[in-house]
């Protein structure tokens, strides 16, 4: 449950780790750890589900909860689920940093029947643990073509920045002097 809210780490920095694991140094376990990171993802979402059916609006009491749960996000998944259904749910896993707890919390709030959860969450989880698994898994098996790679991509990346910094701190006096000219229509009437 924790991994979904990213503590300590990602749930899917977990599957990612776990694949790259069962590719380079234990390949005789990968249906054991395959099935172990699943089943943490597949009963946490069930856990986080029983947590807003039961619990419910009493939630936002607890400051920690309010502050990563905010009720215009939930508002916005409930029209979600009002709108597509199931699908909101299908989709919504996919989506990482958080969004999916609010997606199974809202879910329970919600009071959506159990049985139509564990089906559409059984098969969202399923597949997107299928995909990062498997994609992890072939980079770690390819690791040494890849690496050749990755380090231009970084290098790359980390040139783009350093310009875009260095560009931002020459120009920010600019836009600060930009900003402080544009005259809104308020303040003209009031001139």
């Amino acid at each position: 449950m924790l991994a979904g809210l990213n503590v300590p780490i990602s749930e899917d920095l977990l599957i990612i780790f776990s694949g790259v694991l069962a590719s380079t140094l234990v390949p005789e376990n990968v249906w054991k750890l395959f099935l172990a990171v699943f089943l943490g993802a597949y009963l946490s979402d069930g856990i986080v589900y029983w947590i807003g059916r039961l619990w419910g609006a009493k939630l936002w009491r607890i400051r920690w909860f309010a502050r990563i749960f905010h009720p215009k996000k939930l508002q916005q998944i409930e029209s979600y689920y009002s709108r597509f259904g199931v699908v909101t749910l299908l989709v919504g896993r996919l989506i990482p940093f958080g969004v999916r707890n609010c997606l199974f919390v809202t879910a329970g709030i919600g009071k959506m029947r159990f049985w139509k959860f564990l089906i559409a969450d059984g098969i969202a989880c399923l597949s997107s643990n299928i995909a990062l698994f498997s994609l992890a898994y072939f980079c770690g098996k390819n690791c040494s073509y890849l690496v050749k790679y990755v380090n231009v991509v970084i290098f790359s990346l980390f040139l783009v920045a350093l310009i875009a910094f260095i560009w931002y701190k020459r120009n920010k006096n600019v836009f600060a002097n930009s900003k402080a000219n544009i005259t809104t229509p308020i303040q003209k009437t009031v001139d």
